[in-house]
């Protein structure tokens, strides 16, 4: 952890003259308590330390996000921790076309999302739009270091996507990533039917796609944003989801959901041999503006499993002076009942801002 600190002073003192410092530092202490049996309780006084700051000179900056945590009532095995989830070099207007990404960085994708050690570039000319990406699956915990055998542990993609038609989006991308499996020994049965040790190596598992999505928009009409995942290394459709809405009546507005999805297993792992089924959602929501301080929400959804299926329903009002939600679901998932209520106020010209929430939720498998 020393030489994490002290590599990213490093960095940061080699930026010192930037032109613009800007971030956020926030800390926060809350306790519980874990029960090991019904006799048997360990308290517990956990510590969190956030640091947000980026570091700009012209179109070049330095992203961090960083996180120290401990635990002050209890000694917990890799305690303290220093948690790197940003340290990125990041400069834009290459040639008035692209920006490239250095360092540790986040991935936003359903597939590979998360973070990774690596580069990315995206180039942008005109309707057109062409990015990719390679690097590392991040270390346990986080840690300012390469993860080990790099080779089973890669990440790579990239997208093209085009905005030629007006209204239109459209884009096609291809994705892969690679996990190593922790080597690890075990208790198995020699030929004399004796227990040995042995040591298990797994291989790589990974994910293979192809990535495609297409959305429409007109003003204050509706709007239609499709996504579809092919998985390269079973055969077979991924994901399906559809996303509309639709708002031409003033004050109103009606929304409408749809996913197709199977399980997102790895390729060389041994959940492949099992007999698992997809999963299919259709919600569809509204909403009702009363007038500039009450809007009031409601959706209703169904999830279809292989064998069973359950369902959802929510109402909500949200008013100039905050939020108030009730859901429920019952069948196959579980009966869950939570009502919640948020509210936020602005004093001081923006300066203070005082917030509340609450909320209670019950739940039984069934």
């Amino acid at each position: 952890m020393k030489k994490s600190l002290i590599l990213f002073l490093v960095v940061i003192s080699g930026l010192i003259s930037a032109q613009n410092i800007n971030g956020r530092f926030s800390s926060s202490l809350y306790s519980f308590e874990r029960f090991d049996s019904a006799d048997v309780s360990q308290n517990h006084l956990r510590a969190y330390q956030m640091l947000n700051l980026n570091l700009n000179y012209g179109d070049v900056s330095i992203r961090s996000y960083l996180n120290f945590e401990n635990d002050f009532a209890q000694d917990i095995k890799n305690d303290p921790r220093l948690r790197f989830y940003n340290l990125y070099l990041e400069a834009r207007n290459i040639l008035n076309v692209g920006t490239l990404k250095l360092g540790r960085q986040p991935i936003i994708n359903s597939v590979v999302g998360g973070l990774m050690d690596g580069v990315s570039l995206s180039l942008k000319k005109a309707d057109f739009q062409l990015s990719g990406f390679y690097g590392g699956n991040v270390p346990a915990y986080q840690k300012l270091e390469l993860i080990e055998n790099f080779s089973d542990n890669y990440i790579a993609g990239g997208k093209l996507s085009t905005t030629i038609i007006n209204n239109l989006r459209l884009g096609i991308g291809y994705l892969n990533k690679n996990f190593k499996p922790l080597d690890y020994k075990a208790i198995r049965l020699d030929p004399d039917l004796n227990p040995i040790e042995v040591l298990i190596q797994n291989k790589s598992n990974q994910y293979q796609f192809i990535t495609g999505e297409a959305a429409y928009y007109l003003p204050q009409k509706f709007s239609v944003d499709i996504n579809y995942e092919y998985d390269l290394n079973f055969k077979e459709t991924s994901k399906f989801e559809f996303d509309g809405r639709y708002e031409e009546i003033k004050d109103f507005g009606l929304n409408f959901y749809y996913s197709l999805r199977e399980p997102k297993i790895r390729y060389n792992s041994i959940f492949s041999v099992f007999d698992y089924g997809n999963t299919e959602e259709i919600e569809l929501g509204s909403d009702i503006r009363i007038n500039e301080n009450f809007t009031v929400l409601g959706q209703f959804g169904i999830v279809n499993y292989r064998d069973d299926n359950s369902s959802r329903v929510g109402i909500g009002l949200a008013t100039s002076i905050g939020t108030f939600n009730y859901k429920k679901t019952f069948g196959y998932a579980g009966q869950l009942e939570a009502i919640s209520a948020y509210s936020a106020y602005t004093l001081a010209e923006g300066l203070i801002t005082p917030s509340a929430g609450f909320s209670y939720t019950t739940y039984k498998l069934s």
